[in-house]
């Protein structure tokens, strides 16, 4: 314990207090406050200005990051015939109709996302209380329900990234990992500050971005300075 309250105080006193960083000063100190024992996920998280209990306030949406998470995803599919076929080719990790939906429905989540076509949706739908809570539920404003799950699976392997705002109005989301250059993370999370901008609803009053912190897993969070995203 005494060993990682140090590492933690060093990687602190790294951050100069009272100040905010550009989000290429925080991806360049997150790789030097990051874990030394293990390579540490870099995340970020936003505070939004928006009423997440409104419909037009709720801040959702994907991304495909450039230089991906560092993980690759595992990624079911509900599907049958050609369209799971294809979902297969594409490197899904298990793909199936009725009898996938009873594995999960036992409950079964050893997945990262989960896919599918239309036509098994009202069948999937069931699964909500499994695939909800955990953020898995497939959903075709994020492209997880669709008539070409392959194309699916090949953007979630790729690097894209599911994001929506919590009930608290805050957005968490993966940015890499902190073995990235720092201008592979500089752009991962550029493109998704892009992305999260331009959804900003119209109704949305006074600064979108209230606040934000860049950090890595068991590290300090980094202030982001909002006025320069």
């Amino acid at each position: 314990m005494a060993t990682k309250s140090k590492s933690y105080a060093a990687a602190v006193s790294k951050i100069e207090d009272g100040k905010f960083y550009t989000p290429t000063e925080a991806v360049a100190l997150a790789k030097e406050t990051g874990s030394a024992k293990f390579d540490s996920t870099v995340e970020v998280a936003l505070k939004l200005a928006v009423d997440p209990r409104k419909a037009d306030q709720m801040v959702r949406g994907t991304v495909i990051l450039p230089h991906g998470t560092g993980k690759t995803a595992r990624v079911i599919v509900f599907a049958t015939g050609p369209a799971a076929e294809a979902a297969i080719a594409a490197g899904a990790d298990e793909v199936g109709g009725a009898e996938l939906i009873e594995k999960v429905s036992g409950g079964w989540t050893d997945f990262d996302a989960a896919v599918s076509t239309p036509e098994l949706m009202g069948q999937v739908g069931r699964l909500g209380k499994v695939l909800g809570p955990r953020g898995l539920m497939p959903n075709p404003k994020t492209g997880t329900v669709t008539p070409n799950p392959a194309k699916a699976v090949e953007e979630i392997k790729g690097g894209k990234i599911e994001f929506r705002v919590d009930k608290h109005a805050n957005v968490h989301f993966v940015v890499g990992k902190a073995s990235f250059s720092a201008d592979q993370l500089d752009e991962n999370i550029k493109t998704a500050l892009e992305e999260i901008v331009r959804l900003k609803p119209s109704s949305s009053k006074g600064r979108y971005i209230q606040k934000g912190a860049v950090s890595t897993t068991f590290g300090p969070g980094i202030p982001l300075d909002v006025n320069a995203i």
